[in-house]
């Protein structure tokens, strides 16, 4: 068996079939000039947009990553990413060895994303709905993502589904109680109500429509769904707990943290407990 489909599976090839490498980042620039400049309104988008056309390393280095918390290479692996935008993480994984699949509910990530990883292996559909067959995948990778879900508690019903008894999940999403908001690159008070959220980005000169779409959970929130959906928590990770933000307000940042026992980001990894 070859693709792990059992409904219907819809991929794309992009509007204009494979154009190569420059083409390839072409879309890609306009790809992340809308995200950065129009969706979220950063003045430094351009810094940023040309970060992503350089996806090779930071995607090398979140691979690399991935293997130090599985204890394994993902050569050979049958690899899921959920959420894989227009592909980085995917080309990262094959180059690697592994049989790398992605899922998207963007059609503008998808398109792009198959024309960077051939093979009919990147897929649109939300993460609530996979479509692929029980107990296929080894190992599933999932960045910056669950915030975006509609029903987090469906979409790890599903993680969980697809992965096979003893496979592993990476979880990597924003801590609600963190001090950064790392899509809008702000300093962020904790647990800000939605109309206050909404001052504080007219304040700061932001479109506030994107971050109505977010849906942030705590570490412990995070880890009660993942175990709900049959899942079994190994290890919790903090790596990027000394990373300053707040400029000048760093130093009570890191207070915060320490005596709160704050992680800025949720990130662990959970195996599939088998079923009784």
């Amino acid at each position: 068996m070859s693709q792990p489909a059992a409904r219907d599976v819809t991929t794309a090839s992009g509007s204009a079939g494979r154009r190569g490498t420059d083409g390839i980042r072409e879309r890609l620039a306009v790809y992340y000039a809308r995200y950065y400049r129009d969706t979220l309104g950063l003045p430094d988008w351009q810094t940023l947009v040309s970060v992503r056309l350089d996806d090779k390393r930071y995607e090398g280095e979140r691979l690399a990553r991935l293997e130090r918390f599985v204890g394994a290479t993902l050569s050979g692996c049958r690899m899921l990413n959920v959420g894989c935008g227009p592909g980085g993480f995917n080309v990262a994984a094959t180059s690697a060895g592994a049989r790398a699949w992605g899922v998207d509910s963007s059609w503008d990530a998808v398109a792009i994303a198959s024309d960077r990883v051939p093979g009919g292996r990147v897929v649109c559909a939300a993460a609530e709905a996979l479509p692929f067959i029980d107990a296929w995948f080894d190992v599933i990778y999932c960045y910056s993502t669950l915030e975006h879900v509609e029903e987090v508690s469906s979409a790890l019903r599903e993680m969980g589904r697809v992965l096979r008894p003893g496979g592993s999940l990476y979880l990597h999403t924003p801590n609600r109680l963190s001090c950064f908001e790392s899509h809008y690159k702000l300093f962020w008070p904790p647990g800000l109500p939605r109309w206050v959220v909404h001052l504080y980005l007219s304040v700061r000169r932001r479109p506030a429509a994107f971050a109505e779409t977010l849906r942030l959970l705590t570490l412990g929130e995070c880890r009660r769904l993942v175990e709900q959906a049959g899942f079994r928590v190994t290890r919790v990770m903090n790596l990027d707990r000394a990373r300053p933000v707040g400029g000048p307000l760093w130093p009570l940042v890191r207070l915060y943290y320490r005596l709160f026992g704050i992680h800025p980001y949720v990130e662990l990894l959970a195996v599939r407990e088998a079923e009784p």
